[in-house]
C-alpha cells in the first residue's frame, strides 16, 4: 500500500528566487530540492512515495506548501494547496492542475501540477507500469532538509536504492541538493560542507541563531568515506560464542540467622554447579557465624558458565556416617551474578526455603558475599573495615534490584506439543536390513524432550522411530517466582541404548517472555514453533560438532523444530490440597489445533551470486558449489526432502488456496503459472586463481541464482515489528558511532549530530507506535505475542519522549553524558527487538567442494524478509550483501578461523509466493533473466542464471600510506609486513618492509581494466568492497595473516571533473581486525575511477616514481599525502631496567634507538648495564618533518639493542609510542593563559569555600541519623582577585564548633570511657579513615544515584511539568531515611558519640593503587614496555605480560622548530636539556626504603582446607626479605602490621616485589599472589611520593610527624625548585607564597602539654594546597594506606587477594628518619566475664509423672560465650519444678581475649587433632544462655534460648513480669546496651524457641547478672565457680519436693498427693463418714427398732 505524488511544476510565480515546497499526508512531509533563481516557473519533477499501513480515508488531506528559500532566515510562504483524496481513492490515479491560497486563504494566480496514484492493499487499484514514473528524465532521490523520516519511494531511482544499500552513515554532513541549469547529469554532487558552511546552513534551517538548538540529521549521501562501517559485513570473522575461558566464582559464608529448628549443628553446603564444598560445623546454635571463604575455578563458555546454578543449603548435623537433614536452601544462576554492578553481591542475606515442603513460608537467612570474575574483570571489594552496623536483613537480601522480597512459589509449565523435521540419528543396520527383508521402513530417531530449569531437570516420554513425534506433555518445575534463573533449557534428545545425544538446544530466556513493570506481564511463551540449529545433518558417529547441538556456538544447519508453549501460574501457598513437593512432575497437556501458530503460507526465497571471490587455496583444486536451504527446504544432500512432500499433502488446501491468489492478483500470471521444482544448488564450477592464497569463481557476466519454495505458518508480523526496531537501532548505533568518531577526530559541532541522531530516534519510535498498532490476523496470535506488542509500544512511546527530552539538553558541555545516556537507548532497543517466538527458519549458505560441507554462513531469515512498508522490510531483503563465509563450529576458533574461506556478493529476496512479483527489484541493472524451458515467457518465473550485457570498466587506484600498532608476527617482537589488496577478481600486494610494527609504504597500487557489471550510476554510489589483508613475510613457510579490514573506495565517473570536494580523496584510518581482536589501523585512502570512451587519456595523471632507489614502486601522489611541517624532537635518555637476557646472554651494554618517520637519533651508550643502568647524556634531539594534522602522526619506535663484541647488534625488545599527541608541546598563548588561570582558580575556590561540591549555609547544624563522620575538615574562605595575593584562611567549620558544644554536653554522660590520647594508636586512625573512605564511597554512589534519579526524571517528565518529578525524588529519599532508621535503632547513642569525643587525625586510605591516583607518577618520567617475541594466537593479547623483556625509561618532547624566544630567554635556561628544564641528575643514589605491611584481605585459598597461612616476602634488587616464622595460621584476611627496612641503591634496584606466600609444612611455599611496586618513578615524580603528607604536625604520640624534613624545610625546598617567591611568613598566622596568601594555627603542643610558637602548620597548609599554587602546583601525596591486588603469573588477570601497604623512602645523604612507627596488630585484652544465674520462671513443663500424670519440668541452664561451646558450663539441676520456677545462684565464668576495635572475640585453638598449630578465629562477643529439661536415661530436653550480644543487648526487665518475647526478638523499644560500658547488668531475658508452626514463642525467663572485669580486676577480686569459694553465693532455697522421693517417701508422697488431690481428698473423707453413719445406721436400726417395740 502507497500513496505517490508526483509534482510537476509551479507557475506564475512572482519575482526571482530560491524555491524549495513541501509536501506532507499523514503529518509525514518531505522536502524539495532547492531550485536556485527561479522566475515565472519552478520545474521540481519529484516524486513522493508515502508507504501507508492502513486504507486512506476519503476525508484525508494532502497538503503542498511553497517556499522562497533563504539561507539565513527562515523561508517564507509563497502560497499553499490543499486536496481531498475522495477522487483519488475512487480512481486511483489523478492529475490536477490548480491554483495556490495564500496566508489569509485568498486565492492567488500561482499554480501547482501535480500528479497521484494510490495504490491500495490489494493491489486492486491502478495496476499501472512498473516503470512509468521512472522514466521522467530527472527523476530525483529527494532530499530531506529537516530531519524527518527518510521514506524512500521502493521504485525510487535505482541509485536511491543502491544509496540504500550504500548508505550507512556517512558523516553527516549535509547534502543539500542543488539542481544546476546545465543539468547533464542525474545526480546532484554530494556536498561535502565544512564546519562554517554547516553554521551558516544550520542557521538557516534553525530559523534562529542559537546555536544550542542545531542538529544535523543523517545524510544517505556518498561523501567522503569517513569510517570503514559502511564495509556491510562485520569484520570479527571469529565466533566468540562457545569459546572456554577463565571463571572464578568466590563466595563467602559470613553467617546465618533465625534458622528454623531446635538447637541444632548447622552447615552450609555450597555448591556451583556440579561442585560442592562445605564449612565447618558450628554445635547447637541457631544463628552460626562461620566467615568462611571458598573459591571455585571453572574454565568453560560463557553460556555454559552463566547457566550454572549456585545453591545455598544449610544442613543440620551432618557428620560422616549420615548426611544430614536439609533446614532450607537458595538457589540463582551465575548470571545473575554476573549481571550486578562490579559482577558481585556484597555481604547480603540470602533468604533459606525448604523445596520440599513449599508452604512451610521462610527457614532462616544466610548471610554471603557473591562474586563472579570472568578474565580482567576486576572486582571492587568494598573495603572491608570492623563490621559493627548490626545487619537490617530485609534492605539487604541477596536479590537483584526490581525482585521483591517475598518472593511466591509458583507453577512454571513447559508444554512440548510435537516436533518435525528431525534429522536421521542412528545408522542402525538392523533396520536397513529389516527394510530389505519385509520392506518395512522405520524412522531412524527415537527422540524424548528434556528441559532444565533453576538445576532441575525434567523430561517427556520417549516417542519410538519418529521423524515428526507427537507428544502433548508438559513438563511442571515449581519453583520461586520472580526466579533468580534466567533461562529454561529446552533440548531435543535421542534416546540410544549406549548414551543419549542431544538433538537440538534451545534455551527460553525468561527476561524476554515477561516483563516485570507495573502494566507487565508473567512469563508465557507460544504455543510457537522454535527452531533449532546445530551440527550439519548427515549423520556421522562421532559428531565432531555434537557441541553445537547442546547450544554452544553457532548452530550450521537447521536440526528441527518444536512445538512449546509456557506458562506460569502462581501458587496459594495456604491452600491445603497443594502438593508441597518440588519434585518435576511430568503430565498430559491438552494438544492445540493445528492452526494456531498461524495459517500455512507459501513462501518464495530467490537468490543470485553475482561474485564468488577469495576462496581458500586449499578448496581450490575440486570444482565448488553453492548450496541454500531454509529448514529442511533446499537440502538435498542429506536426503531429507521428506516432510516437503508430506506438507503438500497436509497443506493440500493451502496450495490450491495460494495458486488462487496468484491467480487474483493477475490475471495473466496465474493461469500459466507451473508448478515450478525448487533449484537450491549453483552447478559447480572450477576455480580460478587469483593469486598465492586465493582463487575466484568466473561468475563474469553470468550469475546463477536459486530458488525454494517453502511452507510455513505466517507469523511475519513478528518479524516486521523486530525489523522496524533493528532499523531504528541500526540508525541510532550509527549516528552515535559518528558521533563518536567526531569526538575522537576532533570535527567541530559533534553535539549537533547527536541531536539529529536524537530527533531521528523520537520520530523513529513514534512511527514504530503508528506502525505496529494494526495487527490483522489475531488468531493466531499468542498472548506473548499481544503482551510483548503492548511493552515494545510503551517502551518505544516513553523512548521516543525521553528522545526528544534528551535533544533539549544536549550542549557542547553535556554531550559525553548524553552520548553515554543515547547508549543506555541502543541496548534497550536491541533487547526489544530480539523476538523470542520463532517463525522462519534461518537461511544458511554452504559452499561444497565435491559434495562435502567446506564452509558456510547464516542469514537471519528476517534481515531478507520482504514487506511492502519499507521500514519492515528486512534490512538486507533485495540488495546486494557481502557475506564471508567462515568454518563451521570450533574449527572456527583460532587462527584457522581468522582465513577467510570464501568472499561472497549475494542478492536474496524472501517474502509469500503470491507477492513474488518485487523478487528482482534490488538487483543491479542491466541483465536479461534465463529461465528453464518451461518457464520461457512467464512472467515473475524465477531465472536459473542472469546475464549481464552492460558492464563498465574502470580503475581503481589504492593509496596505502602507513599502518601502525599492527601485531606482532616474529620472535624479535616485530614484523615484516606487506598488505594484500582485494578488489573482484585482482589482488596486488605492496613491498616488504622489514623489522617494524608502523611501516610507512607510502605506495600507489593501480589496478587496471577492473570491470563490473551493471548500471553507471550505481557503481557511483555503492562501488563493491575493497578488502586489504596485512601479512608478516617470512624467509621460509608461507607468509603469517596478521589482520584485515574493509574499504570503500570513491568513485568517479567518466563525465565528473576530479575536483574537490570529493577529489583528490583524504587518507583515513581503517581499523584491522585480526580474529576478534583490534591489530592496529592503516592509514590510506582509494579512488575508482571510470575509465571513459576516451581511454585513460582522461584520467588525472600519475606521476612516476620520484625514488629511483626504491625501484618502480610508485609514492602515494601529492594532495593525498599529509601536509608536512617540520618538527623538533627531544628525547630524554634516563635509563633502562629490568632488561632479560637475549638468547641467553646477559645485555651488557645496551642502547636506545629513537626513529619517527624515517629520521632518528641514538643514545649514548650503557658501558656497564649491571653498575648502572641509567644513561650519560640526558637530552637528545632530531627534526623530522610531520603532518599539520595530528591524527595522522606516525608512531615513534623505541628500540633497544645490545652491542655486542664483533660490531654485532643485537635487538633486545622495542615499543612504538602509537600517539605522541600527549608529548606535544605548545606554546603557551599569552593573553589568554592569564584569564583562563585566574577563572579556573576561582571555581575551585568557590567549591572549596562552600566545603566541597554541595554547598551547606554556614551555622545550619545537620542532624543526620547516621553517625556523620566529619569529611570536610576544614572550611576553606578564599576571596581572589586576578593578580593580588590570594588570602586563604582556615579555621575549624561552624560544624566542628557545634561539635565542640555537644562534646561537652556529651561528656557528663558517660565520663568513664572517654578514650584518652593514650589509648589511640596507629590502628584508631586506620579504623577512622576506612570509615571516613566508606562514607565518602557512599556519597559518591548516592550522588551517582541521585544524579541519575534526576536524569531519569528529566527524560520521563520532560513533557508533564516539574511537579511530579520533585515528589517522586523525595520519596526515595525519605525512604532511605527511614531505613536508616531502621538500621540504626539496634545501635547506641554512643556510637556517634564516640566519634566526637575525641578528634582522631585520619590519613588517605586508598581502595586503589596509589598510581592511578597520581597517573602513574609519570608526571616528567615515562615508562615504556618493551616487547618480544611473537603475540599468542589465543585470546586477546593474554600474553602481553609474557613479552615484557624490560623497561625504558625516558621522555619526549615534540614542538614545531621555530620556538617562541621567550622560552628560551627565561633565567637559568640550559640548552643542553632543551625542554627538558630543572631535571635531577640520574646518578645513582643511596635509598631506605620503608615498607609497611598493613593486612591482607580475601586471599586465594592454597590449601585444601580452603584455608590458607600466608606469611610476607619482599625482595628489592638483591635483598630479599622473607618473614616465614611470623606466618599466620589458616587465614585468608591476615593483619600482619609490620614494617621492613631495606637500603637499595637506584636505579639498579628500583623495582619493590611484597609477595604473599602460603606456608606448608612439607614441601615449597606456593606463591598466593604479588605485586610490583616501581620505586624509582615514586621517588622521582613531583606529587612527592618519598613520604606521605600528614594531615596535621604533632611531634609525639600516634600521629608523630614521619619525615626527617619539617614542612618548613619541604616548602622551602618546593619553592627553590620551582623558582618561586616565597615562602614568607607574616605574623598572625599568615605565609605567602607567590600571590597566594593562607592563614592557620601557629602554636604546637610538645608532649608535657607546653606550648610554643611554629611556623610548622603553615607551611602544611600551604602543601595541602600545592595544586592550587600556579605554574608549578600538583597534589602532594598525602599520608595514605594503599590496597594493591595480588596477582598470580600462573593466573593472568584474575586477582588473588588484595593487600594494604604504604611505602616510605628516605635519601641516605639527608639526615635519618626516625624509628619506624609501631603498626602491630592490637593485642587482644583480656578480659572475664561473670555471669550469675539467679533464677528461671515460666519455663515450659516437659516430663508427665509415672504415677500422677503431673507436668514437671527439670531445669537446668547451661551457658557459653565461645562460638564452639568448647567453654559451656551447666548450672545444677532443679529437679521437679512445677511451676516452671528455679531457684538457681549459679556462677559461670568465662575467660576471654577481646579486640575492642573489631569487637570480636578472639580464640586461638587447633582445627583438629592433626593440625600442626593454632589457629586464630574472630568471632563476635555472643553471650548464649539455654534451658534445658535434664532426663536421666534418654537425652536431655532442649527448652529455650537467648543470645545477647555483649556489645548491644536489650536492657533486661527489673521483674519477670514485665520480662516479653519482644526484649528476644529485638523488637522491644528498650535502650540497647553494652556490657563494656556498663561493666555490670541485671536483669530478666526471656527464652525463646520455635513451636510445631515454626513461630517463635517464649518458654522461659531467666533472671542473670552480668559483670565483666578486665584481667587484672579478675586477679584482684577474684570468685569462685557456681557456689565455691572464693565469694560464694548462697544455697538456693528450693522447695522440698526436690528431694527425690524414695529418699523420703511420705514427705513426697504427702506433697505430690496431698498438694494436688487434697479437695478431692476431703470429699472423699466427708463421703465416707457419710456412707459410714448411712452404714451404721442401717446397722443399727434393726436392733434400735427391736428394743423400742418391744420396750426394752
Amino acid at each position: 500500500m502507497a500513496l505517490l505524488v508526483h509534482l510537476k511544476t509551479v507557475t506564475d510565480l512572482r519575482g526571482k528566487g530560491d524555491r524549495i515546497a513541501k509536501v506532507a499526508f499523514r503529518g509525514l512531509s518531505f522536502y524539495t530540492r532547492v531550485l536556485e533563481n527561479c522566475e515565472d516557473e519552478a520545474p521540481f519533477d519529484e516524486t513522493f512515495r508515502w508507504p501507508i499501513a492502513s486504507s486512506i480515508d476519503v476525508n484525508e488531506m494532502l497538503e503542498i506548501q511553497v517556499f522562497n528559500y533563504s539561507k539565513v532566515f527562515s523561508n517564507r510562504l509563497i502560497g499553499t494547496f490543499r486536496m481531498v483524496l475522495q477522487k483519488v481513492v475512487e480512481e486511483g490515479q489523478l492529475e490536477v492542475m490548480d491554483t495556490l491560497i495564500d496566508d489569509n486563504n485568498s486565492v492567488i494566480q500561482t499554480s501547482v501540477s501535480i500528479e497521484i496514484r494510490y495504490q491500495a492493499m490489494d493491489g486492486t487499484v491502478g495496476a499501472w507500469n512498473d516503470e512509468e514514473f521512472l522514466e521522467s528524465p530527472n527523476a530525483q532521490a529527494e532530499d530531506v532538509l529537516l530531519p524527518s523520516h527518510r521514506q524512500s519511494p521502493s521504485k525510487a531511482s535505482a541509485a536511491e536504492r543502491a544509496l540504500r544499500r550504500a548508505g550507512k552513515g556517512v558523516f553527516s554532513a549535509m547534502k543539500l541538493g542543488k539542481v544546476r541549469k546545465d543539468d547533464h547529469r542525474k545526480q546532484d554532487e554530494p556536498a561535502v560542507l565544512e564546519a562554517e558552511d554547516l553554521d551558516r546552513k544550520a542557521m538557516r534551517l534553525g530559523g534562529g541563531l542559537d546555536p544550542d538548538t542545531i542538529s544535523l540529521a543523517s545524510v544517505t549521501a556518498v561523501t567522503t568515506n569517513v569510517s570503514n562501517k559502511r564495509s556491510k559485513p562485520d569484520i570479527k570473522m571469529e565466533p566468540s560464542a562457545g569459546r572456554p575461558m577463565d571463571y572464578q566464582v568466590s563466595i563467602t559464608v559470613i553467617e546465618a540467622r533465625q534458622l528454623v529448628g531446635l538447637n541444632m549443628d548447622p552447615v552450609v553446603c555450597v555448591e556451583v554447579g556440579e561442585e560442592k564444598k562445605y564449612t565447618s560445623m558450628k554445635e547447637s546454635t541457631n544463628c552460626p557465624y562461620y566467615n568462611e571463604y571458598f573459591v571455585f575455578d571453572f574454565h568453560v563458555p560463557p553460556d555454559v558458565m552463566f547457566d550454572k546454578i549456585i545453591k545455598l543449603s544449610v544442613i543440620h548435623s551432618k557428620n560422616l556416617l549420615r548426611s544430614g537433614t536439609l533446614v532450607g536452601s537458595f538457589k540463582m544462576d551465575v548470571g545473575t551474578v554476573y549481571s550486578q554492578p562490579e559482577h558481585q553481591f556484597y555481604h547480603k542475606w540470602a533468604i533459606l526455603s525448604d523445596p520440599e515442603d513449599i508452604t512451610a513460608g521462610l527457614k532462616g537467612y544466610l548471610k554471603v558475599d557473591v562474586a563472579v570474575v570472568g578474565k580482567g574483570d576486576n572486582i571492587k571489594t568494598p573495603h572491608k573495615a570492623n563490621e559493627t552496623d548490626e545487619d537490617d536483613i530485609e534492605g539487604n537480601l541477596l536479590l537483584p534490584d526490581g525482585v521483591p522480597p517475598e518472593r511466591q512459589w509458583a507453577r512454571f509449565y513447559i508444554k512440548i506439543y510435537r516436533a518435525e523435521g528431525l534429522p536421521r540419528m542412528n545408522t542402525s543396520i538392523m533396520a536397513n536390513v529389516k527394510k530389505a527383508l519385509i520392506g518395512e521402513n522405520k524412522d531412524l530417531v527415537d527422540p524424548y524432550v528434556q528441559v532444565v530449569f533453576a538445576g532441575q531437570k525434567g523430561k517427556t516420554s520417549v516417542q519410538k522411530s519418529s521423524y515428526e513425534p507427537l507428544w502433548n506433555e508438559q513438563v511442571v518445575f515449581t519453583e520461586m517466582f520472580p526466579p533468580l534463573c534466567k533461562r529454561i533449557k529446552v533440548q531435543i534428545r535421542d534416546s540410544d541404548k549406549v548414551n543419549d545425544v542431544a538433538i537440538g538446544t534451545h534455551f527460553i530466556d525468561l527476561r524476554k517472555v515477561s516483563n516485570e513493570g507495573d502494566k507487565g506481564f508473567l512469563p508465557t511463551f507460544g504455543p510457537a514453533w522454535v527452531n533449532m540449529y546445530g551440527s550439519t545433518r548427515n549423520y556421522t558417529l562421532m559428531d565432531e560438532h555434537q557441541d553445537l547441538n547442546e547450544g554452544l556456538g553457532e548452530g550450521v544447519s537447521f536440526r528441527a523444530r518444536l512445538l512449546i508453549g509456557l506458562s506460569v501460574e502462581i501458587l496459594d501457598t495456604s491452600n491445603p490440597e497443594i502438593t508441597s513437593s518440588t519434585e518435576v512432575q511430568l503430565e498430559q497437556s491438552t494438544p492445540v489445533a493445528d492452526n494456531c501458530t498461524g495459517k500455512m503460507e507459501e513462501f518464495f526465497l530467490f537468490g543470485s551470486f553475482l561474485e564468488a571471490t577469495m576462496i581458500d587455496r586449499k578448496n581450490g583444486d575440486k570444482p565448488i558449489n553453492f548450496e541454500v536451504t531454509i529448514g529442511n527446504y533446499g537440502n538435498e544432500i542429506d536426503g531429507m526432502s521428506k516432510p516437503v512432500i508430506k506438507k503438500k499433502k497436509e497443506g493440500g488446501a493451502g496450495n490450491e488456496e495460494a495458486s488462487e491468489l496468484l491467480q487474483n492478483s493477475s490475471d495473466e500470471e496465474g493461469n500459466e503459472e507451473e508448478e515450478f521444482v525448487s533449484i537450491s544448488t549453483t552447478p559447480p564450477m572450477k576455480p580460478l586463481i587469483t593469486d598465492r592464497n586465493y582463487f575466484h569463481l568466473p561468475y563474469f557476466d553470468k550469475k546463477p541464482c536459486i530458488y525454494i519454495k517453502s511452507w510455513w505458518q505466517d507469523q511475519r508480523r513478528r518479524l516486521y515489528n523486530a525489523n522496524i526496531m533493528d532499523k531504528i537501532a541500526d540508525k541510532l548505533e550509527e549516528g552515535l558511532n559518528d558521533v563518536h568518531e567526531m569526538m575522537k577526530t576532533e570535527k567541530p559541532h559533534p553535539e549537533r549530530r547527536l541531536r539529529g541522531v536524537l530527533e531521528e530516534l523520537s520520530s523513529g519510535c513514534l512511527r514504530f507506535v503508528t506502525l505496529a498498532n494494526k495487527d490483522q490476523n489475531h488468531s493466531s496470535r499468542t498472548r506473548l505475542d499481544r503482551e510483548r506488542l503492548k511493552s515494545c509500544m510503551r517502551e518505544l512511546e516513553t523512548m521516543g519522549q525521553q528522545a526528544k527530552t534528551l535533544r533539549s539538553q544536549v550542549k557542547k558541555t553535556t554531550i559525553r553524558e548524553k552520548l553515554k545516556q543515547s547508549q543506555n537507548f541502543l541496548q534497550k532497543l536491541r533487547f526489544l527487538a530480539d523476538e523470542p517466538q520463532h517463525s522462519i527458519p534461518d537461511i544458511f549458505l554452504w559452499m561444497m567442494s565435491n559434495n562435502k560441507r567446506i564452509a558456510y554462513a547464516r542469514i537471519p531469515s528476517k534481515d531478507i524478509l520482504y514487506s511492502i512498508v519499507d521500514e519492515e522490510m528486512g534490512k538486507d531483503c533485495g540488495k546486494v550483501k557481502t557475506v564471508f563465509l567462515k568454518l563451521p563450529g570450533k574449527k572456527g576458533f583460532g587462527p584457522a578461523g581468522w582465513t577467510v574461506q570464501a568472499k561472497m556478493e549475494i542478492y536474496l529476496w524472501l517474502g509469500l509466493n503470491k507477492q513474488r512479483k518485487e523478487f528482482l527489484s534490488g538487483l543491479p541493472c542491466g541483465f536479461e533473466e534465463r529461465k528453464l524451458p518451461k518457464g520461457q515467457g512467464i512472467l515473475f518465473f524465477p531465472p536459473i542464471s542472469l546475464l549481464y550485457n552492460k558492464k563498465q570498466v574502470f580503475q581503481l587506484r589504492v593509496h596505502m600510506y602507513q599502518a601502525r600498532s599492527l601485531f606482532a608476527a616474529d620472535s624479535s617482537g616485530l614484523s615484516d609486513p606487506f598488505a594484500r589488496v582485494f578488489f573482484i577478481t585482482q589482488s596486488q600486494c605492496t613491498e616488504v618492509l622489514n623489522e617494524t610494527l608502523c611501516p610507512t609504504w607510502d605506495q600507489l597500487l593501480v589496478f587496471d581494466n577492473v570491470e563490473l557489471y551493471g548500471e553507471v550510476h550505481e557503481m557511483r554510489d555503492d562501488p563493491p568492497i575493497i578488502v586489504i589483508e596485512i601479512y608478516d613475510q617470512d624467509t621460509v613457510g608461507k607468509a603469517d595473516f596478521m589482520g584485515r579490514t574493509f574499504a570503500k573506495p570513491v568513485v568517479k565517473m567518466s563525465d565528473e571533473e576530479y575536483c574537490p570536494p570529493r577529489f583528490p580523496p583524504q587518507l583515513e584510518y581503517y581499523q584491522i581486525y585480526r580474529g576478534n581482536s583490534t591489530a592496529g589501523d592503516l592509514l590510506a585512502a582509494f579512488e575508482l575511477l571510470q575509465i571513459g570512451p576516451a581511454g585513460k587519456s582522461d584520467l588525472p595523471p600519475i606521476d612516476g616514481p620520484t625514488d629511483l632507489d626504491r625501484g618502480p614502486i610508485l609514492p602515494v601522489p601529492l594532495g593525498i599525502r599529509p601536509v608536512l611541517s617540520k618538527y623538533r624532537v627531544e628525547i630524554l635518555f634516563w635509563g633502562l631496567r629490568d632488561l632479560k637476557r637475549v638468547n641467553l646472554a646477559q645485555v651488557d651494554r645496551p642502547r636506545v634507538d629513537i626513529e619517527c618517520a624515517g629520521k632518528g637519533v641514538q643514545s649514548s651508550l650503557i658501558q656497564n648495564y649491571k653498575k648502572n643502568p641509567n644513561f650519560s647524556t640526558l637530552v637528545k634531539w632530531f627534526e623530522v618533518d610531520l603532518p599539520e594534522n595530528e591524527l595522522l602522526h606516525p608512531p615513534l619506535n623505541i628500540r633497544v639493542v645490545d652491542c655486542r663484541a664483533f660490531g654485532r647488534y643485537t635487538l633486545v625488545g622495542s615499543h612504538a609510542v602509537n600517539s605522541l599527541r600527549k608529548f606535544i608541546y605548545r606554546p603557551p598563548d599569552k593573553k589568554a593563559q592569564h584569564w583562563s588561570t585566574a577563572a579556573k582558580l576561582l571555581n575551585a575556590y568557590a567549591t572549596l569555600a562552600n566545603g566541597g561540591p554541595s554547598s551547606r549555609p554556614a551555622g545550619e547544624i545537620v542532624v543526620n541519623v547516621e553517625p556523620e563522620v566529619p569529611i570536610k575538615k576544614m572550611e576553606t574562605m578564599v576571596k581572589l582577585e586576578a593578580n593580588s595575593d590570594a588570602v586563604v584562611k582556615v579555621e575549624p567549620s561552624e560544624e566542628e564548633k557545634e561539635k565542640k558544644k555537644k562534646k561537652k554536653k556529651g561528656a557528663e554522660e558517660i565520663e568513664d570511657d572517654e578514650p584518652d590520647e593514650s589509648m589511640l594508636d596507629w590502628w584508631s586512625k586506620y579504623f577512622a579513615s576506612i570509615e571516613t573512605m566508606k562514607e565518602h564511597l557512599r556519597q559518591q554512589e548516592a550522588a551517582a544515584a541521585e544524579a541519575e534519579e534526576k536524569e531519569e526524571m528529566d527524560l520521563t517528565e520532560g513533557s508533564k511539568g516539574q511537579g511530579k518529578a520533585k515528589e517522586k525524588i523525595k520519596m526515595p529519599k525519605e525512604d532511605k531515611k527511614k531505613k536508616q532508621q531502621q538500621q540504626q535503632q539496634p545501635q547506641q547513642p554512643e556510637v556517634p558519640e564516640k566519634k566526637n569525643k575525641l578528634k582522631i587525625d585520619e590519613m588517605k586510605v586508598y581502595p586503589k593503587e596509589l598510581e592511578t591516583e597520581f597517573d602513574n607518577f609519570e608526571d616528567w618520567l615515562h615508562t615504556f614496555n618493551l616487547l618480544r617475541g611473537k603475540i599468542g594466537d589465543d585470546d586477546d593479547n593474554a600474553a602481553d605480560e609474557e613479552r615484557i623483556v624490560g623497561r625504558f625509561k625516558g621522555s619526549m618532547c615534540v614542538y614545531k622548530v621555530p620556538l617562541p624566544d621567550d622560552i628560551t630567554k627565561e633565567a637559568g635556561y640550559d640548552p643542553n636539556f632543551g625542554m627538558f628544564q630543572g631535571i635531577p641528575s640520574n646518578d645513582p643514589i643511596n635509598v631506605l626504603v620503608r615498607v609497611y605491611v598493613v593486612r591482607a584481605t580475601d586471599l586465594h585459598p592454597a590449601d585444601i582446607n580452603g584455608k590458607a597461612d600466608p606469611y610476607v616476602v619482599i625482595k628489592l634488587g638483591k635483598t630479599d626479605i622473607k618473614d616465614k616464622e611470623n606466618y599466620i595460621s589458616k587465614q585468608l584476611n591476615p593483619v600482619f602490621g609490620k614494617s621492613f627496612d631495606i637500603e637499595a641503591t637506584f636505579p639498579m634496584e628500583s623495582m619493590l616485589t611484597v609477595a604473599i606466600y602460603d606456608w606448608d609444612l612439607v614441601g615449597s611455599d606456593d606463591l598466593i599472589g604479588e605485586t610490583k611496586i616501581d620505586l624509582e618513578n615514586r621517588y622521582y615524580s613531583k606529587h612527592r611520593a618519598t613520604c606521605g603528607v600528614s594531615g596535621t604536625y604533632s611531634i609525639h604520640g600516634y600521629n608523630i610527624w614521619r619525615d626527617p624534613q619539617k614542612p618548613t624545610q619541604i616548602l622551602s625546598k618546593l619553592c627553590k625548585e620551582g623558582k618561586l617567591d616565597g615562602p614568607h611568613y607574616g605574623p598572625g598566622g599568615r605565609v605567602k607564597v607567590v600571590n597566594r596568601v593562607f592563614t592557620g594555627p601557629t602554636e604546637l603542643e610538645d608532649e608535657n602539654g607546653q606550648k610554643k610558637q611554629t611556623e610548622e602548620h603553615l607551611a602544611l597548609t600551604v602543601l595541602h594546597h600545592w595544586e592550587e599554587i600556579p605554574r608549578v602546583g600538583c597534589k602532594l601525596v598525602p599520608e595514605h594506606v594503599e590496597t594493591r591486588p595480588l596477582l598470580n603469573p600462573d593466573k593472568p588477570g584474575i586477582e588473588q587477594g588484595r593487600l594494604e601497604l604504604w611505602v616510605d623512602m628516605f635519601p641516605m645523604d639527608m639526615p635519618a628518619p626516625g624509628p619506624a612507627i609501631d603498626i602491630a596488630p592490637r593485642k587482644p585484652k583480656k578480659y572475664e566475664l561473670r555471669v550469675i544465674v539467679w533464677n528461671t520462671d515460666e519455663v515450659i513443663l516437659e516430663d508427665d509423672d509415672y504415677f500422677t500424670g503431673e507436668k514437671s519440668s527439670d531445669i537446668f541452664v547451661r551457658g557459653w560465650l565461645k562460638g564452639q561451646q568448647e567453654d559451656k558450663q551447666d548450672t545444677d539441676v532443679h529437679y521437679h519444678s512445677l511451676t516452671g520456677e528455679g531457684n538457681f545462684n549459679w556462677r559461670y565464668i568465662f575467660p576471654f581475649d577481646y579486640l575492642a576495635a573489631e569487637e570480636k572475640i578472639v580464640i586461638s585453638k587447633k582445627e583438629s587433632m592433626f593440625s600442626w598449630d593454632e589457629t586464630e578465629y574472630k568471632i563476635p562477643a555472643r553471650l548464649t544462655l539455654q534451658v534445658w529439661d535434664a532426663d536421666h536415661f534418654s537425652a536431655d530436653d532442649f527448652l529455650g534460648a537467648i543470645e545477647l550480644d555483649l556489645n548491644r543487648f536489650p536492657r533486661g526487665a527489673k521483674t519477670a513480669k514485665q520480662c516479653s518475647m519482644e526484649l528476644g526478638t529485638g523488637e522491644a523499644e528498650v535502650p540497647m546496651i553494652s556490657i563494656f560500658k556498663q561493666k555490670r547488668v541485671k536483669g530478666w531475658w526471656p527464652f525463646l524457641a520455635r513451636d510445631e508452626n515454626d513461630e517463635i514463642e517464649i518458654t522461659g525467663k531467666v533472671e542473670a547478672e552480668l559483670h565483666l572485669l578486665t584481667a587484672e580486676e579478675a586477679e584482684k577480686s577474684p570468685a569462685g565457680l557456681a557456689r565455691n569459694e572464693p565469694d560464694p553465693l548462697e544455697k538456693p532455697n528450693r522447695p522440698d519436693t526436690s528431694f527425690i522421693w524414695f529418699l523420703n517417701p511420705l514427705k513426697s508422697i504427702r506433697y505430690f498427693i496431698w498438694h494436688t488431690y487434697r479437695w478431692l481428698l476431703l470429699k472423699i473423707l466427708l463421703l465416707v463418714l457419710l456412707l459410714l453413719m448411712v452404714g451404721l445406721f442401717f446397722y443399727s436400726m434393726p436392733g434400735y427398732l427391736v428394743k423400742k417395740l418391744l420396750g426394752a
